[in-house]
């Protein structure tokens, strides 16, 4: 393919907010999204994932995917139950992961309706999911899978998935159309991930697409590994409470079990029941022991979890009868940020209670449950009622698996040939700003926060404003 005569590239999440990616290429008429990932927070945000789809999803020939981290991959199914049937490319592991989180994520909009109707707390008539699980399901044959670090032909493009070393599978995105090419971070790693290969350098391209999540600050560097956690621990069950563990079913599960058995291992906190509630992080823990994928750092393994009391909670009965337990004991549960799962009956019931304690484990998002915990909200509302926070509320910062701004910076500086534009996004506006001036400030390269909806162009010259499909 020549180099195209119009091509454009539109903001359409990630921009003004942390989630919902979604990047629209758009050459000669041809239109192909970079991610496809719901809003979560604030409510503002939320409604978008109700919203028309700017573009008829029809129109799109092929989804890319960075990774399946529900932020980027769980909006496929309201795509393909509005008309989307191309072709949706991955790497191998996010292809088995994204089957997990959209499945679940179909699972959780139905049982959200229900729950709703059920409690009366809708403000709807007659409360529908975005999508259902058949919805789910009916995305799933779609995909196509990519090899590591080689070009893939998409008829006149050539996209290259490199890996980026955030959770299994996860890549940066390098397309290429004719003579110019455009490049997508996805969520960047830190330099030295747990489990995984690092992260490595993908080509440079003429514009570039990083995130910011971290953008503003730096993993601080502990004197004990995940003492914020062990002490928590140790805390919570002198006094006879239990330990509730929001965490991404995805990579964030696989982190805390590691971190249990290498605290229990060494006697820095003591041997407890610990149970992992949810069919769903089962499932991306059976992905990270598939030696199939070929994903782990080859001086890692899974941890063989013998050296803990784990039990796993996998049917909805195994969940509930939790409930009646008064032990001492660690359950982790997804969601991450509190937003929905079945980590929500346990905060429900222990919240109010001294006794206990919530570690959170990674970023929480402006407006979710997760981040009015980290702020000391005196309450939170679940299922529709106020539920008074009494409970230790602690944060774990070393689980994160998100670059901070040194490692941003660190991969940006690498990038050869150097960007002519940087579009700074999947951060909050605040620190997407921050990123942005450090970025011009130490590399000398035009740095910019995109605006939700803005359209630029991918080409040398320029292009003429009607020739943009999507409003600004």
């Amino acid at each position: 393919m020549g180099t195209p005569h119009v091509a454009t590239l539109t903001f359409l999440g990630a921009a003004g907010t942390v989630t919902g990616s979604k990047y629209l290429i758009t050459v000669d008429g041809r239109r192909i999204l970079v991610d496809a990932g719901m809003f979560q927070g604030d409510k503002r945000w939320r409604l978008k994932n109700r919203d028309d789809f700017p573009v008829d999803p029809s129109s799109i020939t092929d989804i890319l995917l960075t990774h399946a981290h529900a932020d980027h991959s769980s909006y496929l199914p309201a795509l393909v139950a509005a008309g989307f049937t191309g072709r949706i490319w991955a790497t191998p592991a996010t292809i088995r992961l994204a089957a997990i989180v959209l499945r679940d994520s179909g699972k959780l909009q139905e049982q959200a309706v229900a729950d709703a109707v059920r409690g009366g707390y809708s403000r709807h008539a007659d409360p529908r999911p975005i999508y259902t699980v058949a919805d789910a399901e009916a995305t799933l044959p779609l995909f196509h899978a990519v090899p590591w670090d080689r070009d893939v032909d998409l008829h006149g493009l050539t996209a290259r998935w490199v890996r980026a070393g955030h959770i299994l599978g996860s890549a940066s995105i390098h397309v290429r159309m004719g003579e110019r090419s455009v490049l997508f971070s996805g969520d960047l790693g830190r330099h030295d991930h747990p489990i995984l290969k690092d992260r490595q350098t993908p080509p440079g391209a003429d514009i570039v697409v990083c995130e910011s999540t971290y953008g503003d600050r730096e993993h601080p560097e502990p004197r004990q590994a995940h003492e914020p956690l062990a002490a928590a621990v140790r805390r919570t069950v002198e006094r006879g409470g239990q330990i509730v563990i929001p965490a991404f079913a995805i990579d964030r599960t696989e982190l805390v079990l590691h971190a249990l058995v290498q605290l229990t291992r060494v006697g820095r906190i003591p041997r407890v029941p610990v149970v992992v509630d949810g069919p769903m992080a089962m499932a991306a823990l059976d992905a990270y022991r598939d030696e199939s994928l070929d994903e782990l750092d080859h001086d890692i393994t899974v941890d063989d979890f013998s050296d803990l009391d784990l039990t796993e909670a996998r049917t909805a009965g195994e969940s509930r009868r939790l409930n009646e337990r008064s032990d001492p004991m660690i359950i982790v549960s997804s969601s991450g940020m509190a937003e929905g799962g079945r980590v929500l009956y346990h905060l429900r019931r222990i919240l109010g209670d001294a006794r206990h304690a919530v570690v959170l484990t990674g970023y929480q998002a402006a407006g979710t449950r997760g981040r009015a915990l980290e702020s000391g909200a005196r309450e939170v509302k679940i299922f529709g009622h106020y539920v008074p926070v009494r409970a230790e509320i602690v944060r774990d910062d070393e689980f994160s698996v998100h670059g901070d701004a040194s490692d941003l910076m660190d991969w940006l500086r690498a990038l050869r040939p150097a960007p002519e534009t940087v579009f700074v996004t999947h951060g909050e506006p605040e620190v997407a700003e921050t990123f942005a001036r450090r970025i011009a400030d130490e590399l000398d390269w035009v740095a910019v926060v995109p605006r939700y909806g803005e359209v630029v162009s991918l080409l040398a010259d320029g292009v003429d404003p009607e020739d943009l499909d999507v409003a600004d």
